[in-house]
């Protein structure tokens, strides 16, 4: 052992030493801020599905393989990561003696051959990832997925990725033309042509190994210094953020929005004491321990920032940056809260000041700073991107690790309602409406059967019909909606002329609730669900059949934790059953130039993405679906299915002024504009106001919207 590889492994354990000791000690952060949340007992369950599903996601890459090149790239990466860390531990072995390798299966021509092979592909996929992020540099005339991310964090991670991978084909180069690498060239041929042109030098070997070791540690390092540098940490704590997800199933958090809970149980708000109980979240530690793991595994990566509806359109909300904003706030007030610091209920300090005296003057003015507020509150979130938020869930579909959004941002929306009674002014009337008429129009509840007027057959209603199939549910746009009222026509006509046996609860069906939960306020939703549950069990309905996506989504998902179990289908869904069994015959072909969008509550959050378009299809005649601008089948938008453009009315947009940026409605309208289409075929009524709205607002008379229930009514029953 010569002097180089003395001094070489001196350097190398020391380095080596302060990095396990800087990593030990975040690590022990970062488990102490996500143990600071309240208590879920939600994700412990279901061990062998959590498994299951972790594995198939991490290693299966099924997230991020949806966006091809870069997926491809990232699982070669990840791959890398684990399998080639083997290498780094061999340059240990190097740096004391250049003949040594890694023990037991460092001389095994199969590790050889599967570590080289990682490492080719390895490099150019590394530096495609490079690439797209220099192409995709924040500016200010772009809105940049990477757009508050902290790029150099992100750089000097990519970087030791590749200088990593470069430094082991060095080492075996330098080892193949000492002649110390007895693997054959079929196996390794980067490292034997590499070895080909350097020369041979047991110096360079050692030198070359320590070099390795520095910048692996030096990340090591960094990363234990930054304990909330998310593009680094995500690659240990992704496995335990997706382990833990929502559904044990794999589903994204989307569909129900997560019950309100406190100290992790439902809170029964016949029973909750406001003082005793948290109403949704006021302070960072009120979120769910999987609330701050998801804001510590964070990639920053910007994927659910680039499929925004709000963002995409200038408003202030990033779902990465609220994201980015709640870790940085729950990891700069932890020593305070360490401390045994923070307020109860009341307001009331909770630490002593023996506990607070050696807190750090940072911590504590975090501690004062509010959840919500605008710039001048020094709040962490700012109200108008918490009140900008549609609930599209486009951010959590997108999320490759499965961060739940959407959950978080009801939550402070909870509390801002229910005990600050913070919220836009406009929604005042919304509520107000829902708990006095049942709807939020503020209509006569006893013209909710008005729709029926007119029609050439019997509307039966439950209770004055023996028995039926499926309960009509037809919510509150399509009783009182002029627009969506034809939508509620059509469906009952083309029901009744397949002879599905249905019926209506009238004046007795009242709002789900829909909006008043996603705006914040579980009081008025549970009042309402609570109401219809109890009605549905009385009229004995086992089916229901609903035309809007929302009330679809709550009955179907919401009110199964208020005990209501019954199958729930989307009018479309029936529709396209009823076309195929032959209930139901287009004979007529509607004109071509058609094109569908895919409601976000119909589609992302219930996966209903086809029946639609076989229906539409059906009725086109040509019974095929191509790209936009061609053939007579639907012209498709670029944004579709599961990465649909958000109309702007969810979340209880519907009811709130939108006065910042570019309006949401009016985006999506252009893209459907886009196609050439004349007739923009939808599933919602809520889209079915937007869109019209939008397409009024570009001066397009001779485009038409109408609901997918219509184009198939006018093709089955056409008129002269």
């Amino acid at each position: 052992m010569g002097g180089v590889q003395i001094v070489s492994t001196v350097i190398a354990v020391a380095v080596t030493a302060v990095a396990v000791w800087l990593v030990v000690r975040a690590v022990r952060q970062i488990l102490a801020v996500i143990r600071l949340g309240q208590a879920d007992p939600t994700r412990s369950g279901q061990r062998a599905a959590r498994w299951k599903n972790m594995l198939t996601e991490t290693f299966g890459h099924t997230r991020m393989l949806k966006w091809s090149v870069v997926g491809a790239a990232h699982w070669l990466v990840m791959i890398g990561f684990i399998v080639l860390s083997t290498l780094v531990a061999g340059a240990y072995f190097e740096v004391v003696n250049p003949a040594w390798e890694l023990p037991i299966v460092g001389g095994w021509d199969v590790f050889a051959f599967v570590t080289e092979w990682i490492g080719i592909l390895g490099i150019p996929a590394i530096v495609t990832l490079i690439v797209i992020r220099l192409r995709q540099l924040p500016s200010s005339t772009s809105r940049s997925r990477f757009a508050g991310s902290t790029m150099w964090q992100a750089f000097f991670v990519e970087y030791v990725i590749l200088a990593v991978l470069v430094l082991g084909f060095l080492i075996r180069g330098f080892k193949v033309s000492a002649g110390l690498f007895h693997h054959p060239a079929w196996a390794t041929p980067l490292s034997h042509a590499l070895g080909a042109i350097l020369p041979a030098s047991l110096t360079a070997i050692t030198i070359t190994a320590l070099v390795k070791i520095v910048v692996s540690m030096g990340w090591a390092i960094t990363i234990g210094l930054n304990p909330t540098m998310g593009v680094a940490w995500h690659r240990f704590l992704a496995f335990f953020n997706i382990y833990f997800k929502r559904n044990a199933d794999g589903a994204p958090a989307l569909g129900a929005l997560k019950p309100m809970t406190s100290n992790g149980a439902p809170i029964d708000l016949e029973e909750a004491d406001p003082e005793k109980d948290t109403f949704g979240v006021s302070q960072v530690e009120h979120f769910g321990w999987k609330g701050l793991l998801d804001f510590s595994t964070c990639t920053e990566c910007g994927r659910c920032q680039s499929q925004c509806p709000a963002w995409n359109t200038g408003k202030p909300l990033s779902p990465k940056l609220i994201v980015l904003s709640l870790r940085d706030h729950a990891y700069a007030k932890a020593p305070y809260l360490l401390a045994g610091g923070g307020k109860d209920l009341s307001g009331e300090e909770k630490g002593t000041a023996e506990q607070l005296a050696g807190v750090n003057v940072l911590a504590l003015a975090e501690a004062e700073r509010p959840l919500i507020g605008g710039a001048s509150e020094l709040g962490i979130i700012d109200p108008d991107a918490l009140w900008s938020c549609t609930m599209c869930g486009a951010c959590v579909e997108q999320c490759p690790v499965d961060i739940e959004h959407v959950d978080h941002i009801v939550d402070m929306r909870r509390y801002q309602v229910m005990i600050e009674s913070s919220f836009p002014s406009e929604a005042g009337a919304m509520l107000r409406n829902l708990e006095n008429k049942g709807n939020p129009w503020g209509a006569p509840p006893n013209t909710r059967e008005d729709w029926t007027k007119g029609l050439d057959f019997p509307v039966p209603r439950v209770g004055e019909t023996e028995s039926f199939e499926y309960l009509f549910w037809v919510g509150c746009a399509g009783a009182f909606e002029d627009k969506a009222k034809k939508t509620t026509r059509a469906v009952a006509t083309l029901l009744n002329e397949a002879g599905v046996d249905f019926a209506i609860l009238g004046n007795n069906e009242t709002c789900t609730g829909d909006p008043a939960r996603r705006i914040g306020n579980e009081f008025v939703y549970q009042m309402l669900a609570q109401q219809n549950v109890e009605t549905i069990k009385e009229s004995g309905a086992l089916k229901i059949v609903a035309t809007c996506p929302h009330c679809f989504n709550t009955l179907g998902n919401e009110y199964k934790e208020l005990g209501l179990e019954v199958e729930v289908v989307h009018h479309t869904e029936l529709l396209a059953h009823l076309v195929k069994t032959g209930k139901l015959t287009p004979v007529a072909p509607v004109d071509g130039g058609l094109t569908y969008h895919d409601p976000c509550f119909l589609g992302r959050h219930n996966r209903v993405f086809t029946p639609p378009r076989e229906v539409l299809g059906a009725a086109i005649g040509a019974g095929t679906t191509t790209s936009a601008g061609g053939g007579t089948g639907i012209l498709e938008m670029g944004r579709r299915e599961e990465r649909s453009f958000c109309c702007g009315a969810g979340g209880a947009r519907m009811w709130m002024e939108e006065r910042i940026g570019k309006r949401i409605n009016v985006e999506r309208t252009e893209e459907a504009l886009a196609t050439g289409a004349k007739t923009i075929a939808v599933g919602c009524p809520f889209c079915s106001t937007m869109i019209t709205d939008g397409v009024r607002s570009k001066g397009e008379e001779d485009v038409e919207v109408i609901d997918v229930a219509t184009v198939l009514l006018r093709s089955v029953k056409p008129t002269p």
